[in-house]
């Protein structure tokens, strides 16, 4: 059985890291925005108070250098890579497809979809595949406004790869949808409070999954 917490955009804001960490994780996914543009001495000083196994990608408010930042901390940052443990392998694509406002670590939708198919040649197909993505797949958790979508194609293309896409950027679409025969998460913003538990069973691949809020009299289940 593997428990995994997910948490993103945290913006600089880690108030509420340890009473989410209080579900007592296996380990730790992070997909996205640990900072609000930086400085990057902030993401080593939240790896450094970490006890467990954190795995993680940047967002797009995230300064790029933040890639070579979590190499040297005792994260793993799985930026258009990948990592198998035991029956689960966690794959990672960081930054966003372009946004209206410019920010630090933006990728062209062509990027990514380089990125992503590279990272798929490479990676060991598992009983549970998880990828970790700061920004939604297209059509799922990424409306702005009703019939909105700003989420990747790229990401969406090769959404049948997975069992599980966990995502971020887009706060106000914190939930869990079913594509097809994939799951998507997004968290909601860890600033706030929020967080999801991944719950995956060891020989039958399982898969459950828990929002946390601490602001709520309940979390809901999946």
């Amino acid at each position: 059985m593997m428990k995994a917490l997910l948490l993103a955009d945290l913006h600089g804001t880690y108030d509420h890291l340890d009473d989410l960490l209080t579900t007592e994780p296996d380990c730790l996914f992070i997909a996205g925005d640990l900072t609000q543009f930086g400085p990057l001495e902030e993401i080593t000083a939240l790896i450094d108070r970490l006890d467990l196994p954190v795995l993680a990608v940047p967002g797009n408010c995230d300064p790029r250098d933040s890639l070579s930042c979590l190499d040297d901390s005792g994260a793993v940052c799985l930026h258009g890579s990948s990592i198998s443990l035991n029956t689960v392998t966690i794959a990672g694509i960081g930054g966003s497809n372009p946004t209206p406002f410019n920010t630090a670590f933006e990728c062209s939708e062509e990027e990514i979809d380089e990125t992503m198919a590279a990272m798929l040649q490479r990676m060991e197909k598992n009983q549970t595949n998880i990828l970790i993505s700061h920004a939604p797949p297209y059509g799922a958790l990424d409306e702005v406004s009703p019939g909105v979508h700003v989420g990747s194609t790229s990401i969406a293309k090769y959404l049948k790869a997975f069992d599980i896409v966990c995502c971020a950027h887009i706060h106000e679409q914190r939930g869990v949808v079913r594509v097809g025969e994939t799951w998507v998460v997004n968290p909601g913003p860890a600033s706030e409070g929020y967080g999801a538990l991944i719950h995956i069973g060891d020989e039958s691949g399982d898969i459950r999954i828990e929002l946390l809020a601490l602001s709520q009299d309940a979390a809901q289940d999946s």
